[in-house]
């Protein structure tokens, strides 16, 4: 009896016990939580903008549970036999069997949920589009958007990555402590403290340049090694990497200078000089593939400096640095310039919201044109017109079909459109690829039985020297050289293929940069429905004349043939970037010109060579 008695008071007590209650709901909140990540990332159960979207899910949900129930049915007896043998693989398949039934039964269900979800945030879909809404896809709800709110928290989210890889402050300041650094003469040079952020490392600069330039200090012999040394100051400084090693080794010794001035080439000035973009850049950023290879190879420095400075094995320094640029700073990175494409768009059509007659109109176009003549007459100029200009018009169309055509037919005739070139773009893309990996697997194959062949021939002649008693290695310098040029042939061969690839890419980079540039611009909530009309008018007209003007000058139909030309606006785009990276101010014009002089001098040598062969 005392027994019973004493079980039903531990049971009270263990009812009442708050600390045992709450490890037991905490438990179970687990396993709740648990149970409904795997369900949400089983199905899709997110709020859906409106009926298309409702289906969409719908369909996923459904077509992913009886994947799942698939997958069990055939999973689960294997594991069961696994581990119990013929009862385990009996008990597994009583599992996937009912998983197989149940799974799918799921999908349908939660998919018919989601379809009706979405049919019934139809109207506030339409209601919401037609004031001038946005649907974020992250909060799942509809909202007003702003351009310059926008900006403020790119740049916000900008200075806190800063601050974080830095140790500076969000606001642009420095600890009050100055940090210690084995050499202090480049921040001297630059008036800063060690300590200083990059954006004051940048203002310090400008200002200093600005007292030692050669153009403005004529009567100083020193002004060109002043400015070149501050120059050379500023890349070191205002590269992470580069900047790490000099705080903790000092200057370089002046035997590693030409090393180390490699790693302080830009290769956004590269290929800004190779493509010739900087007319464009207003409109289109910084290129995706030049952003790319920047981060590349900042990474390749970081994970090099991290072998010399932690005397870590290349492996452990990959393994440290792997992901280290994590996908999240490569949307602000595009975030970043798709705003700054849409703050130059808005300043860009001012003239035309502007304008109070039909003449001011005109000036407007009048002045667009001219632009793109401009653009049109430099190396692919047309081919980014035509890019620019389609983007730009169908974006405009797109905007206004929704706008001002009933049921919106104007608005899906352009996403029609647009869909349709997106998909010729794709698969030029997917062809330019496949012939690039072909070629250069091609000249490859050349070049590695080329090598085969000129080992051979020199293992014979050394034999036969070997018996003659002869110690000469003439021929067999005369073979290495014989054997650089034919490899350097079988490369540039491969240019050609592999800046068609290029361009491809460039061309989806730009198409969807701008997507979403228009996108922000006719969307902000800051003017008016009638000004973004406007405003996707202007751009709309942008756009026209862009394509036209590129098309007449071939730009739909754009080939990279011409190895020569490619070759010498490599040249002059590294030597642009060297120049740049010992601190010389070389032009967007400069480098035009540079490239045009060189095209003479080929034209010219080659004139020559064909007049001395006629009178031969």
């Amino acid at each position: 009896m005392n027994s019973i008695s004493e079980k039903r008071q531990d049971e009270v007590v263990a009812t009442t016990d708050p600390t045992k209650k709450d490890e037991e709901q905490q438990l179970m909140d687990e396993d709740l939580a648990e149970a409904s990540e795997v369900f949400n990332s089983l199905f899709s159960t997110r709020r859906p903008k409106d009926g298309w979207a409702g289906l969409s899910s719908g369909l996923k949900s459904a077509t992913k549970g009886t994947v799942a129930g698939v997958a069990s049915l055939i999973a689960q007896p294997i594991a069961g036999a696994q581990e119990g043998g013929v009862k385990g693989f009996f008990g597994g398949l009583a599992t996937g069997v009912a998983s197989a039934v149940a799974l799918p039964l799921t999908g349908i269900c939660v998919g018919a949920y989601q379809v009706g979800r979405g049919v019934a945030n139809s109207v506030e879909a339409v209601s919401a589009s037609k004031g001038g809404m946005v649907w974020d896809h992250e909060k799942r709800e509809w909202i007003f958007y702003y351009l310059d709110k926008d900006k403020v928290e790119v740049e916000e989210l900008e200075a806190a990555l800063i601050a974080e890889k830095t140790g500076t402050t969000a606001s642009g300041g420095t600890d009050m402590n100055e940090k210690k650094v084995k050499d202090r003469e480049f921040y001297d040079l630059m008036g800063v403290s060690t300590n200083a952020s990059a954006g004051d490392i940048k203002k310090a600069y400008y200002k200093e340049a600005r007292k030692c330039h050669p153009d403005k200090c004529t009567g100083d012999p020193q002004a060109a090694e002043k400015f070149q040394t501050l120059g050379h100051a500023y890349q070191v400084l205002s590269n992470e990497q580069t900047r790490a090693n000099y705080d903790k080794n000092g200057k370089p010794e002046s035997n590693a200078a030409d090393a180390n001035l490699a790693n302080e080439i830009d290769p956004l000035v590269f290929f800004a000089v190779m493509f010739g973009s900087h007319l464009v850049e207003p409109y289109v950023g910084e290129l995706w593939i030049a952003t790319t290879a920047d981060t590349m190879m900042k990474d390749a420095m970081e994970q090099q400096q991290a072998m010399d400075m932690e005397n870590m094995t290349e492996e452990e320094a990959a393994t440290l640095l792997a992901g280290k640029t994590s996908g999240e700073q490569m949307l602000l990175k595009q975030r970043k310039r798709e705003v700054k494409c849409a703050l130059n768009l808005r300043e860009k059509i001012m003239p035309f919201l502007e304008a109070k007659d039909q003449d001011d109109l005109d000036t407007f176009k009048s002045s667009i044109e001219a632009e793109a003549t401009k653009i049109a007459d430099t190396s692919f100029g047309a081919t980014f017109l035509v890019t620019i200009g389609f983007a730009l018009q169908v974006e405009g169309e797109e905007f206004l079909g929704f706008q001002n055509t009933a049921l919106g037919v104007g608005g899906h005739a352009a996403r029609w459109k647009k869909s349709r070139k997106n998909t010729q773009n794709n698969w030029k893309l997917m062809g330019a690829g496949i012939n690039a990996a072909t070629t250069g697997r091609k000249a490859m194959k050349e070049v590695e039985a080329a090598q085969r062949a000129m080992e051979e021939k020199r293992a014979i002649q050394a034999m036969d020297r070997a018996l003659d008693g002869a110690k000469s290695d003439e021929g067999e310098s005369a073979m290495d050289e014989e054997q650089a040029k034919m490899a350097a042939q079988k490369l540039e061969e491969t240019i050609p293929a592999l800046l068609e690839l290029a361009w491809a890419i460039n061309i989806r980079d730009i198409s969807r940069t701008l997507k979403n540039a228009c996108k922000k611009l006719f969307t902000d909530a800051e003017v008016p429905m009638p000004t973004r009309i406007q405003r996707a008018e202007a751009t709309r007209l942008i756009g026209e004349v862009f394509y036209n003007i590129g098309k007449s000058r071939g730009g739909e139909k754009y080939s990279v043939k011409d190895t020569a030309d490619i070759k010498t606006r490599a040249e002059v785009a590294m030597m642009t970037t060297m120049a740049k990276a010992q601190g010389q101010e070389v032009s967007e014009d400069d480098t035009e010109e540079m490239i045009k002089q060189a095209k003479n001098m080929r034209a010219d040598l080659a004139n020559g060579v064909g007049t001395e062969t006629e009178t031969s």
